[in-house]
């Protein structure tokens, strides 16, 4: 029986088999089990896509994808007499999926301590009192996105503006909208110019291929990619300002030190890449360590507080309806689950077509049959429909012969391209989850002209300004 399927499964990749002439097979594109995965993944995210209509999360059909897909790689390699290489393969994915999940968890679990700590509620407050009307606050937080990107990663940023535009826009579900946008084009744009405000910019930096110094170059051609849309919708935000609150949001016991905790547990994890070599996520482990121990240190304060004076109420109430102290897993506990998840099925989905060579023959076929530049500017095209990170991967695998110009351009495209779709980056899609039911894949889509008109003017500038490098 055991001979039966091999013999099966051997016929099944003979097309590919074909094709290379023999030697080791590559392309296994055009199997039957290799459209199979690549109809799953296409199927996965319709779904995905049409999440808002169906209330089915995310995070669902891309798992239910990845393991099929992966299953066909197994039988596949298996077939070719190739046992280990899908182990060896979806380790090297799990590995990847590892550190981003860890650097995810932790930098979640730093937003809902600083949630609970009324830290945005006391923002809010604080940007009503000062009389920002909803188009200021607009601008203030794309602002903020594109200049804080670079320092932390675009995910962690657009979750702390996100944050903030939940916070004073309420239930102005057009402002929200666009301010997610916003947002979101400010985050993707800032992390560009940085060798650490990207996954895909930290890969070309570890390859060699660009200098730390020479990725702010991309700077001006960023800043014009997030300027270009919000000169636009700028004009389509309300100048009304929020009803301000009846009385002022006091941050709680301990608020400002999980600030300074999160800003050194982000320090840390730069530290650890750029002088010690070790995964950024390893240093965001750290950094929950400090947050950790300061949750002992507030839990002790606010017993104490309220064994001095009882009428103290500072404590959280259990669904139970008992006091309960500041509880670090229980802010674990709230990150979003759905969005994590969703990045796994994602990464395992397209890790998996890429062991049958979709990602090489697409590669081969944009840069040796349209060039280099039409090649760049597809690249960001297809970052917003599958994750950027396998396609920069692949790019980067492949090594164009391409100029030192091209190179940043591929930079900055993969980076900013994620832009045009809600899923096209960590960004949008941690969004999607915080603004859940009001910043949407369809009404991002809305606006995606606007955001194209960025993109296409970035790309101007870019060809404009660093001339001397092509």
């Amino acid at each position: 029986m055991k001979s039966f399927l091999t013999l099966m499964f051997s016929l099944i990749a003979l097309p590919a088999l074909a094709n290379e002439g023999g030697g080791a097979v590559h392309n296994l594109t055009s199997t039957p089990l290799g459209i199979i995965a690549l109809i799953l993944f296409v199927v996965a995210y319709m779904l995905v896509i049409l999440e808002e209509k169906l209330h089915l999360r995310k995070s669902k059909p891309v798992l239910m994808a990845a393991g099929i897909i992966w299953v066909l790689v197994a039988i596949t390699f298996n077939a070719l007499g190739e046992p280990d290489a899908a182990h060896e393969a979806i380790a090297h994915n799990l590995l990847e999926y590892g550190e981003l999940f860890l650097f995810l968890l932790v930098a979640m679990t730093y937003i809902n301590a600083m949630e609970e700590r009324n830290v945005f509620q006391a923002l809010r407050s604080w940007l009503v009192s000062r009389g920002f009307s909803l188009r200021v606050v607009f601008w203030i937080t794309g602002l903020l996105a594109f200049f804080i990107s670079p320092i932390a990663d675009n995910l962690t940023t657009a979750l702390l503006m996100g944050a903030v535009v939940m916070a004073v826009g309420g239930s102005n579900q057009r402002f929200v909208v666009m301010a997610c946008i916003n947002v979101v084009v400010g985050a993707n744009a800032g992390g560009a110019f940085s060798p650490f405000g990207d996954i895909t910019t930290l890969m070309v930096w570890q390859k060699g291929i660009v200098q730390f110094g020479e990725f702010f170059a991309l700077f001006l051609p960023a800043l014009v990619n997030w300027l270009v849309p919000a000169f636009i919708m700028n004009f389509m935000i309300s100048r009304e300002k929020p009803e301000a609150a009846d009385e002022a949001v006091v941050m709680k016991f301990g608020a400002k030190r999980i600030m300074f905790l999160f800003l050194m547990t982000i320090v840390t994890a730069v530290s650890f890449h750029n002088f010690l070599e070790l995964p950024p996520a390893a240093g965001m482990m750290l950094g929950l360590g400090y947050l950790g121990l300061f949750s002992y240190f507030i839990k002790r304060h606010e017993q104490f507080a309220e064994n001095v004076d009882p009428a103290l109420d500072l404590s959280v109430v259990s669904s139970e309806g008992e006091h309960e102290g500041f509880d670090l897993f229980r802010k674990i506990a709230r990150a979003e689950w759905d969005t994590l998840l969703f990045f796994y099925g994602v990464i395992m989905c397209v890790g998996g077509l890429g062991q049958f060579g979709y990602l090489a023959s697409a590669s081969q076929f944009m840069y040796h049959d349209l060039g280099a530049f039409n090649a760049n500017v597809l690249v960001g095209i297809l970052s917003a429909i599958v994750d950027n990170i396998p396609v920069m991967f692949a790019v980067l695998t492949m090594e164009p012969h391409m100029s030192h110009g091209q190179w940043l351009l591929v930079t900055m495209t993969a980076g900013v391209g994620g832009s045009l779709l809600s899923i096209g980056s960590a960004a949008g899609v941690g969004l999607m989850g915080t603004a859940r039911g009001i910043y949407t894949f369809g009404r991002h889509l809305v606006y995606t002209p606007i955001v194209a008109l960025g993109y296409a003017a970035s790309i101007a500038v870019h060809m404009l300004i660093n001339a001397k490098y092509f």
